[in-house]
């Protein structure tokens, strides 16, 4: 069966569990002739051996799993805004005021732990506008300030449906994560739900929406979503 990895991880999808899989290796071999020399002792075999191995494997797997990339099936509402990543809800605001945007405009945040799924997917059918990236710092993703300050790509979207609001999202670099990846074209219509990209080893994705009188919020602060799965808000 194959695994779901997605291609948006190379190289590091390839290279790190190869390096993983090599330090396994070589760790077999010297702490097997180390054992010979600490005649046969069962504890003295556990620590120096198969410990070190167990924590790899575990690396390893978490590694693979990383970049894993689950099919879904992507509502097709037109209605629907959906989540364009997977993860928890850490901030919702209305913003009275935000540049590119005419009136308020609603902020939903999004945290991608290291476990979470890191695929980017569009929250409903688009047309692709300008794709911005901004260089920054690589802050603790859950910082309230880490959006201000930290690296990003801001991907500007036109929905295809009424209401043709312009939307954005923002894909934002964490610590750990240093590598945003967006594979899409000024000019570009996507599908709702799509795969534009990804952002490695945890990080922060944003979804702005002009606020309207008939568009509902329907997530809460702490809930966990998944990238076109779950509806973030609606137009009533």
């Amino acid at each position: 069966m194959r695994i779901p990895l997605t291609p948006y991880g190379l190289p590091q999808v390839a290279l790190y569990p190869a390096i993983i899989v090599a330090a396994m290796a070589v760790w077999y071999v010297l702490a097997g002739r180390f054992f010979q020399l600490a005649c046969g002792c069962p504890a003295m075999a556990f620590l120096t051996l198969w410990l070190p191995e167990v924590i790899l494997f575990v690396v390893l797997v978490w590694m693979l799993s990383f970049f894993r990339d689950p099919p879904r099936v992507v509502p097709t509402d037109p209605t629907l805004l959906l989540s364009p990543a997977d993860g928890k809800i850490t901030a919702i605001e209305t913003m009275p005021s935000c540049a590119g945007f005419e009136g308020a405009v609603l902020r939903v945040e999004i945290f991608l732990s290291i476990f979470n799924v890191h695929i980017n997917r569009t929250p409903c059918a688009v047309r692709i506008g300008q794709i911005t990236y901004k260089p920054g710092k690589f802050v603790d993703a859950r910082r309230p300030d880490c959006s201000k300050i930290n690296e990003a790509n801001e991907v500007e979207m036109f929905r295809l449906n009424t209401p043709n609001d312009r939307l954005l999202v923002r894909q934002v670099s964490g610590a750990i994560a240093r590598r945003i990846v967006c594979d899409l074209k000024t000019g570009q219509q996507c599908t709702a739900g799509e795969k534009f990209g990804m952002i490695k080893f945890g990080s922060c994705t944003e979804l702005y929406v002009p606020m309207r009188d008939n568009l509902e919020c329907v997530v809460q602060v702490g809930h966990n979503v998944k990238a076109g799965l779950t509806t973030l808000a609606r137009y009533k």
